[in-house]
């Protein structure tokens, strides 16, 4: 029997475990923030749980409601909710268990030793920057002022100051600033096929207006595809269509050209001189979006024969957590202990980017925030990547 089913059936109600009998799917944000606060904030040591398909009744007997399989499809990613409203990060893992043939769920809270946790931004008119809750016996309360302030104090007691962090871009010495490469993005290979596409459907066309045969669709597909490629006589709607599908059909070449082929891979570096390690450190990122700015959510596949393969677990478990907002990108590291007295990598598989050419000659600004369970306050700043024309 696994531990996570083993916790689901044995436990009861308290302070580092919570029942709840619905899901919260994408209409209980509200309600998931604030059980991961109360929680993350609960004064007990190591992990917390939150049992999701089972509660208990005025008579204290458990009862079972299965969840649906797609509350447990990432849709929404309660990790990325916690990671944007959160603050310090936590660490959230949410797996199904089987309880006499009910689907029940089980969020597992990291060990949260970096108290207080609290709304980074607002989510709502009452769930705001700045609150934090905690979790009593039975229930979440908001934390008052006295509260919140015994544990800043003692945090501050047993702490690292964030001035005895330096954080940058690694070198002889620590860089602040970072030339990148730009590239010519009209050679993404589904750019490519869609200028072949908008040649063959300019002849095609003009072969309609003109009442003349196919003979030049035909030449220009073979001038265009080669000799080896079967011409199939398509109608203009076919060909708009197509068009439209290039960029799914050729998803893991462009992936290819962007993220391997042209990629610029970044690493970064902390270097601790304070007088004792940085325990459980997280780094988190935030750089804007453009669309000729492109940084990758995952490695990308590895060309094999004819197609593309996917990576091994190991390999995409490396690489760092990336969200893409319309205007933003947003990067989370997990980094672990940081020794006294040596730079140590930020990422254990570097990030990943590739810029076009309209981004020669600009700069781009990225805010960083160091947490760490002994940091007074985050170790935060700002670094620039700067596009060679």
């Amino acid at each position: 029997m696994n531990r996570l089913l083993k916790i689901a059936r044995a436990a009861t109600p308290g302070k580092n475990t919570q029942f709840r009998k619905d899901k919260y799917g994408s209409s209980g944000i509200r309600s998931f923030l604030r059980d991961v606060l109360a929680m993350a904030n609960a004064p007990v040591e190591g992990p917390r749980y939150i049992i999701v398909g089972a509660d208990y009744d005025a008579q204290g007997h458990k009862r079972l409601n299965s969840i649906d399989a797609d509350d447990f499809s990432g849709k929404p990613s309660y990790q990325s909710l916690a990671n944007e409203y959160i603050e310090p990060s936590v660490r959230i893992r949410y797996k199904p268990v089987s309880i006499e043939g009910k689907r029940i769920g089980v969020f597992e809270i990291g060990d949260c030793q970096d108290r207080p946790y609290m709304m980074r931004i607002d989510y709502s008119e009452k769930l705001r920057r700045g609150d934090a809750y905690i979790r009593t016996k039975d229930s979440a309360l908001k934390m008052g002022r006295r509260q919140l302030a015994e544990l800043f104090e003692r945090k501050f007691r047993d702490s690292v100051s964030a001035d005895d962090i330096e954080i940058g871009f690694p070198g002889e010495i620590i860089h602040k600033e970072l030339q990148v490469n730009c590239c010519d993005l009209s050679q993404l290979p589904s750019a490519e096929a869609s200028k072949k596409l908008d040649e063959l459907f300019a002849v095609r066309n003009q072969s309609k207006k003109t009442g003349s045969t196919t003979v030049m669709a035909r030449l220009t597909h073979a001038r265009l595809f080669g000799a080896d490629d079967p011409y199939v006589d398509r109608s203009p709607d076919d060909l708009m269509k197509e068009m439209k599908e290039l960029r799914h059909k050729y998803r893991d070449h462009d992936n290819h050209f962007l993220f391997e082929s042209r990629a610029e891979h970044v690493q970064m570096v902390v270097y601790n001189q304070g007088q004792e390690p940085i325990v459980d450190a997280s780094l988190s990122l935030i750089m804007p979006n453009h669309n000729a700015f492109y940084v990758a959510a995952t490695l990308p596949k590895v060309p094999r024969d004819d197609g593309f393969a996917d990576r091994t677990p190991d390999e995409i478990a490396e690489y760092p957590s990336v969200s893409l907002k319309d205007d933003s990108v947003q990067v989370t590291s997990k980094i672990g202990d940081i020794p006294i007295g040596e730079p140590i990598d930020v990422f254990v598989a570097p990030l990943r980017l590739c810029a076009g050419k309209d981004l020669g000659g600009k700069r781009f600004g990225i805010r960083y925030a160091l947490h760490g369970q002994n940091l007074r306050s985050p170790a935060k700043g700002k670094l620039r990547l700067i596009f060679r024309k």
